[in-house]
């Protein structure tokens, strides 16, 4: 069982020892899973504890409020897609002004080697940690001297010639080109969450939807798109959905709402996830709702003719039974 902790002050989390990995693993890309890859590799070797440690907020999101950066990934995805990589623990560090303005010096002496009492240490390319970015790898080769472990930075991991980074998918999401956002996820791309109650207004308007929530996060796409959802039945359903703040009706939060192809069910409280194909338009502000199901009309049709030529294994006979 992985063990979860939040604090970086507390007793010994690993008194056998253990091999970290540091960063903040948005998406956890190609480059992120050779990081942990590496570091579980060689906790296995080693016979002690695999730790990632990362943050929430991320720090990018506790110095820019009033413009926190785009999120790729919700802290419980994280943690699982972590779990499911073979950390026997994660540290989702609550990121604050204390541990902001915590050096770099204490961060590696109470945190890597007191609570987790570190053999080794991996991070990423350029990393950098502590009071004002301070500490760095050859900071920490230092301290591993003192200290008793040993630190390595992994080789940037590029993928058709493009450098793997949480930037470079969000600019690939962001144009809506979720071809190459899978190439460097090693995945395709998709939201996961509880399905939450919404307004209703897509059932009375011939489109109800199941409704997931961002947990108040920045989401990196925008707009209505043809995707499918998995959790649902034994294969992916062909759906269409639209992820932003619904502007013709006047929302504010950020939600994603998948309109599943002739579904019948009552899918509140289940765990489902949102898989993106393609960005069929930007969202847009319509003068009154009839215009709204118009417009609706043309990107159901839109989604269904992507995804019957988009379907994974087992999916085809799901979208023609739609089409019929």
């Amino acid at each position: 069982m992985t063990f979860l902790f939040r604090d970086a002050a507390g007793g010994a989390l690993c008194p056998r020892g253990s091999v970290v990995c540091i960063g903040a693993f948005d998406g956890l890309h190609q480059g992120h899973r050779a990081l942990v890859g590496r570091a579980v590799e060689r906790a296995r070797a080693l016979g002690v504890a695999a730790v990632a440690l990362s943050f929430e907020p991320l720090p990018r999101e506790l110095f820019a409020k009033g413009a926190p950066p785009p999120r790729l990934m919700l802290p419980r995805a994280k943690l699982e897609r972590l779990c499911a990589l073979g950390c026997d623990g994660v540290g989702l560090l609550r990121f604050d002004a204390a541990l902001a303005a915590m050096s770099a010096e204490d961060f590696v002496r109470q945190l890597l080697v007191a609570r987790l009492r570190v053999r080794e240490v991996w991070v990423g390319p350029g990393f950098h940690f502590g009071r004002g970015r301070a500490g760095d790898i050859a900071l920490l080769r230092a301290l591993g001297g003192e200290c008793g472990f040993a630190a390595h930075e992994i080789a940037p991991v590029r993928v058709d010639g493009e450098r793997v980074s949480s930037t470079a998918t969000r600019a690939a999401l962001a144009s809506g080109d979720f071809t190459r956002a899978a190439r460097l996820l090693g995945r395709p791309y998709a939201i996961g969450g509880r399905v939450v109650r919404g307004q209703q207004l897509g059932r009375t308007l011939g489109y109800p939807t199941a409704n997931l929530r961002y947990g108040g996060k920045t989401p990196a796409l925008r707009g209505i798109f043809a995707t499918w959802v998995h959790g649902v039945g034994e294969r992916p359903w062909p759906s269409v959905s639209s992820f932003g703040t619904r502007p013709t009706v006047d929302g504010q939060e950020p939600l994603l709402e998948a309109h599943l192809f002739d579904f019948e069910g009552d899918l509140y409280g289940r765990r489902i996830e949102v898989e993106f194909v393609a960005h069929l338009r930007d969202e847009e502000k319509f003068p009154d709702l009839p215009s709204l199901v118009a417009q609706m009309h043309r990107d159901e049709a839109q989604a269904r003719a992507i995804l019957q030529d988009d379907a994974p294994s087992g999916a085809t006979a799901a979208v023609q039974s739609c089409r019929a």
